[in-house]
């Protein structure tokens, strides 16, 4: 109540005044103009809090004096959901009087129905129903308000639903119905209303869970009983080949075994991995009932994998151990979780004892690692090789050293187990004990003569374990007592002071200080690749780092790349390590080897406010808060290209320039208009960065903020530039871009429009490849008609530097979208260039564009008898390339011979450049028109002799020869 009171103080007047329901003094404080639609931090208006109260009264004074009655809080509920979520019918009809939206959604996808059929508010529902279109709305998991009315229990409730038309079928997201819900929960009068209403009784979830499943789960035996007295099947199988009974066992329910049991369930029938219900009964800590009813109704203890299991007579003659899919027997599994009784059992009948299962342990090894000493016992009676390793190599006796238990570890060392043996990555049981704090294991192990320097494949010693796991210091102070060498080196150059360091193991730093001193340091040619100190502060162990300052004089140690551990520990955010090394005079202005950025680059650029204040507000030395990079990128840079907002403005009020520049030539303005980081924009701005400083390449952040479409960044820029004058010198890059070319380049219409506003875009300057070239080569129909209709359709026919109008870009580039769009807006079809004289027609030809030729040819009626400055006519084009469908669109349009026959410069015809490309349908149909065969080129060579291979010659002479034409004899 005090904490509610506390949070109550901190709030608005009119909020207090409605939380101690008090219309009066809302009245009061409304009239002295306090504002009905303040917000809290949880954006709650005070209409919310007067809905969750259910005060009528102040609601409708509320509304009546302008209160947004759909207003929304953080989490999309309006005060129609509080009010249902209260149960308040009052307050909900007063609401729905003044249009509350009765379909409005929270962040989960809710209704103000959702809400009422989860709370029960049954007259609420009842006057909301009527004002919607479908009852049967999902959330955002796919539930409908009937799903939440039987999973809540709410049998009114559903009854409500399901008289107005709930689909009592719905499924959500997982395919379960209202009666999976009802059956899980244990809500048998739900149940039975959805199953006399027709609900289907067998239906499944996508994993095939049915409602019987869904409750014997969850231990719901009245409702089992009841779905058992349906005659559902008792031995469904779900997607994993659970039956009903296997999740009953996996979950200890042995009220609800005994159920199934009794109306037939097949205690010995596996799932898909080969277990039974005894495997789970065997695996569940509550599943020793499982167990008995399991074993009491002929549960057979050596169950085979389904694979192998052919019929009934298999369970008789089976092997005793069978295994699941990751060659555990029900032994291993009952070792695993200590079920003395039940390997007593499996034992007795048989079970083998030194059988492999997962990784090739065998029971001992899982017993020994979980610590259940008696199961240790009654598995080491039956005698067997203590010894043998598993898949790894481990022994009995490692996995009893890393589970921890002394009373497992003393059994197998009494009884011979070898306490040096060593796995496959040439770790003891003393390197397991140690790696995890075993201090009694550890002591036993030494005590029996384990050797305590004993190193494993990558050079660790049980030292190095203990160092990096040990919280209290106790099992290394043991082991450096007994002799444990801290200087020894692991092969990648650590020792156990790293170790203790990159973990953050305070009081084993210590210990190992006192005995090694700093003689780890100075071993110059067994050097770590970085230091304890890097690596205390680089996973931010303030403690380590104060035991390994307090020793040492230089604090400004440098890795192989120059980092020292403050630029570290301000990459990683470590602020209480960051003030602990300036505390010890640690620069922040030493820049590393490789990218010469200092701890406040780091800082700044992964964003670690914190730890840049400390940085600058570092008075022991000169701070440079412009100090650039390789690359000339100084902090404040760094911090805008990741988006850092409260670093930028931190930067900025110690005075970092906004006007520098990086090697090419760029700002941090540039960068926040790449980026479209808004705000740092904004705060950039209001220090006077300079919109129109170009880079190398002559682009402002104008022109970058338009080529990646970020229109709110690029919003900013020109409101901040609006009282500059534009010049023709200012809006264009090196290439004479400007940045209204780059957005209708990439097609970001937003970014075109807001351009557009300026006059100075309006007129087309810069580049002659106009911005609608830009558009209409790159597919951007959008961007090209924005432009057409603000600058006027005159500009469809401007022309780059080389005579080319924007339909012949969009011929080039085949958008047939563009090009029909230019065509509509008085686009010149026969335009020619300056370069070639080339047409549209003829620039589509060449290179192959089939949609446009045709658009062009049928459509826009393009002129085929043009010529280019080789004489060479579109279909002279278009065969000369081989592109074969487009000569085709072509000639089909040619009535006229003398244009079938028309020469180039070279006194080439279609038919010589067809023949020569192998065009053999377009040789055909040239000689259908008429195109003459005894026309001579330059070279006075028939067409027939232009052709490239000899496969080519037979074709064209077959041809010839089918028309019935001269051909000369062959030289």
């Amino acid at each position: 109540m005090s904490a509610f009171l506390s949070f109550l103080s901190l709030q608005p007047s009119l909020l207090k005044a409605i939380f101690s329901v008090d219309p009066d003094e809302v009245r009061s404080l409304i009239f002295k103009k306090e504002d009905v639609n303040i917000q809290d931090n949880e954006k709650r208006t005070p209409l919310h809090a007067a809905a969750y109260l259910g005060d009528v009264e102040i609601i409708e004074l509320l509304i009546l004096s302008g209160a947004r009655v759909n207003a929304k809080d953080n989490k999309w509920l309006t005060p129609l959901h509080r009010a249902v979520a209260s149960c308040s019918e009052d307050a909900v009809a007063v609401l729905l009087k003044h249009s509350a939206d009765v379909n409005a959604r929270d962040k989960n996808w809710q209704t103000p129905l959702h809400v009422a059929a989860s709370n029960k508010a049954v007259r609420c529902a009842e006057a909301l129903v009527p004002l919607l279109s479908n009852v049967n709305v999902s959330d955002r998991v796919g539930r409908t308000a009937l799903h939440h009315a039987a999973f809540s229990g709410h049998v009114e409730m559903v009854r409500l639903l399901l008289s107005r038309g709930a689909n009592i079928n719905a499924f959500d997201k997982k395919d379960r119905r209202a009666i999976h819900w009802g059956a899980y929960m244990g809500h048998l009068e739900v149940v039975k209303l959805l199953v006399a209403s027709g609900a289907e009784v067998d239906c499944k979830d996508k994993k095939a869970y049915s409602p019987l499943h869904a409750a014997a789960s969850s231990g719901m035996s009245s409702t089992v009983h009841y779905l058992l007295s349906l005659g559902v099947h008792v031995n469904e199988v779900n997607a994993y080949g659970n039956t009903p009974l296997h999740l009953a066992c996996y979950n200890g329910q042995d009220v609800v075994v005994s159920e199934l049991i009794k109306a037939g369930s097949n205690v010995n029938q596996v799932n898909e991995r080969g277990f039974s219900p005894l495997h789970f009964a065997s695996s569940s800590r509550q599943g020793a009932l499982c167990q008995e009813l399991l074993l009491t109704h002929g549960a057979h203890i050596n169950i085979l994998n389904s694979f192998y299991l052919q019929n009934d007579q298999i369970y008789l003659e089976s092997e005793i151990d069978c295994e699941d899919k990751s060659r555990n027997t029900a032994l291993h599994i009952a070792a695993r979780y200590g079920h003395e009784l039940i390997i007593t059992a499996l034992v007795k009948h048989g079970a083998n004892t030194a059988k492999r299962g997962i990784h090739g342990m065998f029971p001992l090894h899982l017993a020994a690692l979980s610590g259940f000493s008696d199961c240790c016992r009654k598995l080491l009676s039956s005698g067997f090789d203590i010894d043998t390793p598993d898949d790894f190599g481990r022994t009995c006796l490692h996995a009893a050293a890393a589970g921890g238990n002394l009373e497992c570890l003393n059994l197998l060392l009494n009884i011979g187990a070898d306490f040096n043996r060593k796995d496959k990555f040439g770790r003891t049981p003393l390197h397991y004990a140690s790696a995890n704090c075993n201090y009694q294991c550890v002591f036993a192990l030494v005590g029996s003569g384990a050797r305590i320097s004993e190193l494993d494949q990558r050079g660790c010693s049980p030292l190095h374990y203990a160092a990096a796991a040990d919280t209290e210091g106790k099992c290394v102070e043991y082991l450096l007592r007994n002799n444990a060498d801290p200087g020894v080196r692991d092969k990648q150059g650590y020792s156990a002071v790293h170790y203790a360091s990159a973990y953050g193991r305070t009081l084993c730093l210590e210990l190992l200080m006192e005995t090694s001193g700093t003689d780890f340091l100075s071993d110059c040619e067994t050097q770590a690749p970085v230091s304890p100190l890097h690596l205390a502060a680089y996973h931010g162990h303030c403690g380590a780092l104060e035991v390994l300052l307090s020793s040492l004089l230089e604090v400004d140690v440098c890795s192989p790349d120059g980092r020292t551990p403050l630029s570290l520990a301000c990459c990683r955010g470590h602020q209480e390590c960051v003030s602990l090394l300036l505390h010890h005079s640690s620069s922040p202005m030493t820049r590393d080897y490789t990218h010469k950025k200092t701890a406040i680059h780091a800082a700044a650029m992964n964003g670690h406010l914190e730890c840049l204040r400390l940085l600058m507000s570092n008075t022991n030395q000169h701070i440079d808060v412009d100090a650039q990079d390789i690359n000339g990128q100084t902090p404040l840079m760094l911090a805008v290209l990741n988006g850092h907002a409260d670093c930028v403005y931190s930067l900025l009020s110690q005075g970092a320039s906004v006007e520098n520049q990086d090697r090419w030539g760029r700002t941090a303005l540039h960068r926040g208009a790449v980026t479209g980081q808004e705000e740092c924009v904004e705060a950039l701005l209001q220090r006077g960065a300079n919109v129109l400083l170009r880079d190398i390449r002559g682009r402002s952040p104008l022109h970058l903020a338009s080529a990646c479409g970020h229109v709110g960044a690029l919003g900013a820029l020109l409101q901040a530039n609006s009282t500059t004058s534009h010049t023709h010198t200012h809006l264009t890059d090196n290439q004479g871009y400007t940045p209204l070319h780059w957005a209708s380049y990439n097609g970001y219409d937003a970014c075109v429009e807001v351009l557009l506003d300026q006059e100075v875009f309006k007129k087309i300057k810069g580049n002659s490849f106009s911005p609608l070239h830009c558009a209409v080569i790159n597919d951007n129909e959008g961007v090209a008609e924005l432009l057409i209709e603000c600058m006027g359709a005159a500009i469809v026919n401007t022309t780059d530097s080389k005579g080319r109008t924007p339909l012949h870009a969009a011929a080039f580039s085949d958008h047939v979208e563009c090009v029909t769009l230019l065509l509509s807006h008085g686009a010149q079809t026969n335009a020619v260039d300056t370069h070639l004289c080339r047409t549209p027609l003829m620039m589509a030809a060449v290179n192959g564009q089939t949609n446009t030729v045709e658009v062009l040819v049928s459509s826009a009626k393009a002129d085929l008898t043009l010529q280019d400055t080789h004489r060479n006519t579109a279909l002279h084009l278009a065969c000369s390339k081989g592109h074969e469908t487009s000569a085709l669109l072509i000639l089909e349009k040619i009535t006229d011979r003398n244009l079938i026959n028309c020469t180039n410069a070279a006194l080439q015809t279609p038919l010589h450049v067809a023949a020569r490309k192998g065009l053999t349908v377009v040789v055909q149909e040239l000689l259908v028109k008429g195109a003459s065969v005894l026309a001579v080129d330059e070279n006075g060579r028939l067409s027939f002799r232009c052709c490239s291979t000899p496969f080519h010659i037979h074709t064209v002479r077959s041809d010839l020869c089918c028309f019935n034409l001269p051909l000369l004899s062959s030289p």
